[in-house]
């Protein structure tokens, strides 16, 4: 930001110290944000204002009902206002600012108010009226000259963010929800954009880029400056989604402020209430909340899968209380066809979506159809302790549907752990911070990945590495072992037996325990046998008849190994386990080599075999740290202890 841009957001961040006593901090920017609106509006309309009231008064008198298209063009803009009011009107009548100010909002065209009214700035009006503060805050506004012959969109832009990005440090408790660090979001930018900086500077160029949890617009409009500052040319169309309300309006605000057109950031959710259904666009990003919930919109989204790949879930669906795969799939379902040009997107996720959910679980499943449709092209790991709401680490995933042919079924790992450097102060969690050196040395260790990773000599190979998309698959086999049983009857057995369901309500309870009972120490080692000891307890139902032979049975490594009807062993569920085996191995060759010298009568029930996938990132790149000798740890306990002793020597004297 230009020193100018920094004067004039400061004029206007002063107008908060009218508002200290009767405004926590915290709640600066409910008053300061929408009157940064209202007077920039109020400024860009004053060159057509005449011209548009005498269109509305001519419409008027004429009955015609929809005004908007001819007032909009009158104005030259997509908005308007048809009240006679303006801020330097509403300062000329100081018992009725109230009054007049409302008046003149309602005469703004439905998309200024709809913003307006997701600030809740109606309520803010009043609170101000009851301070006595309305007067003096408007007139301070009034003041500001933010006409565009003096501030331009750009720049206006500038300005506003900044004010967002202050009012969200001075609110640390929400700071996360609204506010992605702008070094988080240039180098997600770049990463996203790098490998088409050739394209970018084609003449003409038009492209759509897309957000669907946008927030404040702060990743819409790095994207949209990169591409222009590569070519002033190129036509950047922004679209965005926000469900909540404040910072939706922030978002759609900064559109028009910009210049822009507001009508493509949409409000509500994106999984219930697509805002932009049937568009497709070249760029998409996204810094969706972690661990969101999808509890409220289940039913949509599950009839929404049940379409298959006609809807957006098609893939799979997680766990209800972890939203960030549905995020994914949404924004692929927008991706343009590989013919059409194809798309790159780029989203911020926690470790989770990583490996959460074993085979055949709807996260396995997710990744699974992403990796086996080769979208997934790379994953950055960043550091922890860079987010203003959560001190864990977090991971950019890139896809495309348009790779490199030197790419395709691959995937990039490249571990960005280490780039960062401390804070002087905290701001909520964020304790780190990216420097522009950073940003620049992974996106160019991003580019140049499949380089680094063929040079073991260059400085980041162990930083980064190659993978083909099968890497990351794997068989989930289950192995069996065969039940080995004895049979005995002793006084516990007996009571095992008594408690079974079957037999508390068997009707010939008492005479069956009875002669149970009589058989006490009675054993034998094969089923055959004791069968035939069994049979002075008469005909048996079904039901009893299994709840003695389950009673009476017990697990012995040297047992009868037991078989079913045809002769095949009988697994033993106790000591079932699952193997993950690589997805290009034989599971039978696994077997054989893993699991029969130990266990050698085990087996695969290959009706239960099934495949799944996980990017075990942090596993790629453990590096073994040796334990310190424990000569160097004696030593280290040695000095601390006379440390302590001397310090208590002190405290003595």
């Amino acid at each position: 930001m230009s020193t100018k841009h920094q004067e004039l957001a400061n004029f206007i961040w002063s107008v908060a110290d009218l508002l200290r006593g009767d405004y926590k901090q915290s709640e600066y920017g409910r008053v300061v944000l929408p009157l940064t609106v209202l007077r920039r509006l109020d400024c860009v309309l004053e060159d057509t204002k005449d011209a548009v009231l005498a269109k509305h008064a001519q419409l008027a008198q004429l009955g015609v009902k929809n005004m908007g298209p001819v007032l909009r063009k009158a104005a030259g803009l997509s908005f308007y206002n048809t009240s006679e009011m303006s801020f330097r009107r509403l300062l000329g009548d100081p018992d009725h600012v109230a009054l007049n100010l409302r008046a003149y909002i309602g005469g703004f065209s439905p998309g200024a108010v709809d913003v307006l009214e997701k600030y809740g700035f109606d309520t803010q009006i009043s609170r101000l009226a009851e301070a006595g503060l309305l007067y003096q805050v408007v007139a301070k506004f009034a003041d500001i000259d933010l006409h565009p012959d003096a501030v331009s969109n750009h720049q206006m832009g500038y300005v506003f963010e900044e004010l967002v990005r202050r009012f969200s440090e001075i609110s640390n408790e929400t700071a996360g929800e609204h506010f992605t660090p702008r070094e988080v979001i240039r180098l997600m930018v770049d990463l996203l954009l790098a490998p088409d900086e050739d394209d970018l500077i084609t003449p003409g160029i038009v492209r759509k880029v897309y957000d669907p949890a946008c927030g404040t617009g702060g990743m819409l409009s790095e994207a949209q400056d990169h591409i222009e500052a590569h070519n002033p040319h190129a036509t950047v169309e922004v679209y965005g989604q926000e469900l909540n309300g404040e910072t939706y309006a922030i978002c759609r605000s900064d559109m028009m402020l910009k210049g822009g057109d507001p009508t493509k950031i949409a409000f509500g959710n994106s999984f219930s209430q697509d805002g932009h259904d049937g568009e497709r666009f070249d760029y998409m990003l996204a810094n969706p909340p972690f661990g969101v919930e999808w509890k409220k919109v289940e039913k949509f989204v599950k009839d929404e899968h049940a379409r298959g790949h006609a809807g957006r879930f098609g893939a799979g669906l997680p766990r209800i209380n972890d939203g960030s795969l549905l995020f994914l799939q949404h924004m692929i379902s927008k991706m343009k066809r590989p013919e059409d040009g194809g798309s790159r997107l780029a989203i911020v996720f926690n470790g989770s979506p990583l490996f959460t959910g074993a085979a055949g679980s709807g996260e396995s499943e997710i990744r699974r159809w992403i990796l086996e449709n080769d979208l997934l092209e790379g994953i950055v790991a960043l550091p922890d302790q860079l987010f203003y709401n959560t001190g864990i680490s977090t991971y950019f995933w890139i896809l495309t549907n348009r790779k490199a042919p030197a790419r395709r079924r691959k995937v990039v790992l490249l571990d960005g752990r280490d780039h960062w450097t401390k804070m002087r102060k905290s701001l909520g969690d964020k304790r780190k911070m990216l420097t522009d050196e950073h940003i620049a040395d992974l996106t160019r260790a991003y580019v140049d990945a499949l380089t680094i990773a063929d040079d073991p000599e260059h400085p980041q190979h162990a930083k980064v590495k190659v993978f083909a998309t099968t890497d990351f698959g794997y068989q989930r086999i289950t192995v069996e072992r065969p039940l080995r049983l004895r049979f005995e009857v002793t006084d516990e057995t007996v009571a095992l037996l008594a408690e079974a369901r079957a037999i508390i309500k068997y009707a010939d309870r008492e005479a069956l325990l009875a002669g149970a009972t009589s058989l006490i120490g009675t054993s034998s080692a094969t089923r055959a046998e004791f069968a035939m000891r069994l049979n002075g307890l008469g005909k048996l139902p079904a039901a009893v008849e299994k709840a003695v032979w389950e009673a009476f049975s017990v697990s012995d490594p040297e047992g009868e190994v037991q078989t079913d009807r045809k002769g095949k062993p009988l697994p033993d569920t106790d000591l079932r386990d699952n193997e993950n085996v690589p997805l290009g191995e034989d599971i039978h060759d696994y077997l054989k080599r893993e699991v029969l010298p130990h266990v050698p009568d085990a087996w695969i029930d290959e009706t239960k075999t099934k495949v799944g996938y996980e990017i075990p990132f942090t596993r790629h790149f453990y590096v073994y740290q040796p334990p310190r000798p424990l000569v160097e740890i004696d030593a280290e306990i040695k000095a601390l202890e006379a440390e302590i002793q001397s310090f208590i020597h002190e405290v003595t004297k």
